[in-house]
């Protein structure tokens, strides 16, 4: 069960924005593709924003709503970034409205399914394991005794 937990708690804070930055401020990002970035915005009223990134790298908007809570503030991812290589790139995003808004850079949230779907792996397979090396070992003693009482009545 820990080890179900511990794989489900990783997955969420490791989405959690790790880069974050206001408005009209330009951060230099380090996307690896292979860690599936995406980026969030943390704000209390509804924005129109606009972002933007340097490069080769493209901004696609996510399908449905993915949203984390860290560090006492609710992050909802509404990009990805679709890099063709691992590097920096230069990304701005602004608002128009004049309201508290943070954004960030982190794991897209479809990446939390390996580790949810390794807690579920470790919630189940690590049992069932132990319940199939019980079974394997009990049927072990058991044909061992009927053997030796086999050569008991034969030489009896």
């Amino acid at each position: 069960m820990l080890l179900f937990a511990g794989g489900v708690v990783t997955s969420v804070t490791d989405l959690a924005p790790t880069r974050t930055f206001a408005s009209g401020e330009s951060v230099t990002v380090s996307v690896d593709p292979a860690e599936k970035p995406g980026v969030y915005i943390a704000s209390d009223t509804q924005v129109t924003y606009n972002c933007s990134i340097s490069g080769q790298a493209k901004l696609a908007k996510t399908t449905g709503s993915q949203k984390v809570t860290a560090g006492g503030a609710e992050w909802e991812q509404f990009l990805v970034i679709n890099a063709p290589a691992k590097g920096d790139y230069q990304l701005t995003c602004t608002n128009q409205e004049q309201a508290a808004v943070r954004y960030g850079v982190g794991r897209d949230a479809f990446s939390a399914v390996g580790g949810i779907t390794g807690g579920l792996a470790a919630l189940f397979l690590i049992p069932g394991a132990g319940l199939l090396i019980a079974i394997g070992g009990t049927i072990t003693v058991l044909v061992r005794r009927s053997a030796a009482r086999k050569r008991l009545a034969v030489s009896g």
